[in-house]
């Protein structure tokens, strides 16, 4: 379970760093303080960290599709950079997925 929270709290800091890196500081501090809901032991707060980590996700994927068409235009290589980016959204899929276990939804509930 301190691995799957782990994973989550680490997809979490990434998506903040990427946010930091907009300057989009209001999503920094939500990405900083979506972790702190594992503290309160509630399904509704599993609930809305499995979403965060969904929207997480999709804007993963979406700046990927971003920075493919930007490097296109430019004519740079693209490759390197997205196969990253997919595999941070991937990492960030499958955090929120392992919230999803059985051992969390004992833990959580209401």
């Amino acid at each position: 379970m301190k691995l799957r929270i782990g994973l989550f709290i680490t997809a979490a800091v990434l998506m903040a760093a990427h946010f930091f890196r907009e300057g989009s500081y209001w999503i920094v501090s939500l990405c900083a303080v979506v972790p702190l809901l594992f503290l309160l032991k509630k399904r509704w707060c599993l609930l809305v960290m499995q979403l965060a980590a969904y929207c997480a996700t999709a804007s993963w994927l979406l700046t990927t599709l971003q920075l493919i068409q930007l490097r296109q235009q430019i004519g740079r290589s693209w490759t390197s950079a997205a196969i990253i980016l997919v595999s941070v959204a991937l990492f960030t899929l499958l955090a929120g997925l392992l919230l999803n276990s059985h051992c969390f939804r004992e833990q959580y509930r209401d």
